[in-house]
């Protein structure tokens, strides 16, 4: 069972500006790629920080042809590395207050960027698809479990597990291994047991 990490949702030709690049052609690269930021890096395509859109419009309009991507650069860069998983990408983002992250290598240098759009198609996943691996992999392969013991149902990456399962202590397990699969929103837990060994596990 093997989730996406941030390696595979990445867009890995990344838009990037340097520290000397005029702010009317920051403007032009945000505009003419579609996006909110662009990575500043230096001349060994390490990032030093991020300009966004946000960063464009405070500068005030007379500033603006003179202006330059390191001196209006938020820095230092929060970036990501390529085998992070999809949560803790979306976590950063979410505690710093970003829209994109850089993603480095192990020597620090720019190989991509993931945006909160790359994130949101986890949960685009089929209904279908996400039954498939509860079923076949968590379920089956991983804890032993009949498939005729259990019934997946699936509606908007909801999950609604039920049917019996022979321990108690695997109804837990069941639940949070279908929580960690990707597009998976909300796991709701009707299964029942034939012995319960909770206490005693």
């Amino acid at each position: 069972m093997r989730h996406r990490s941030v390696a595979d949702l990445m867009t890995p030709q990344a838009v990037v500006a340097q520290p000397g690049t005029p702010f009317r052609e920051i403007a032009r690269l945000l505009h003419e790629y579609d996006i909110t930021a662009v990575p500043v890096v230096d001349e060994d395509e390490r990032p030093v920080g991020v300009v966004s859109e946000a960063d464009l419009l405070r500068r005030p309009s007379d500033e603006r042809g003179r202006t330059t991507a390191g001196a209006i650069m938020t820095s230092p860069a929060v970036v990501a590395r390529p085998d992070w998983s999809a949560v803790q990408a979306a976590r950063t983002m979410e505690e710093r207050k970003v829209k994109r992250l850089p993603v480095v290598d192990d020597a620090g240098r720019l190989i991509g960027v993931i945006s909160r759009s790359d994130l949101v198609q986890l949960f685009l996943r089929r209904d279908r698809a996400i039954q498939e691996e509860i079923l076949e992999d968590i379920l089956t392969r991983t804890l032993g479990i009949a498939p005729s013991a259990v019934t997946v149902d699936v509606a908007d990456g909801t999950v609604t597990l039920s049917g019996t399962v022979e321990r108690r202590s695997l109804v837990p397990i069941a639940v949070r291994l279908c929580e960690s699969v990707d597009g998976v929103v909300e796991v709701i837990d009707r299964l029942t047991a034939e012995e319960d060994d909770a206490d005693g596990a």
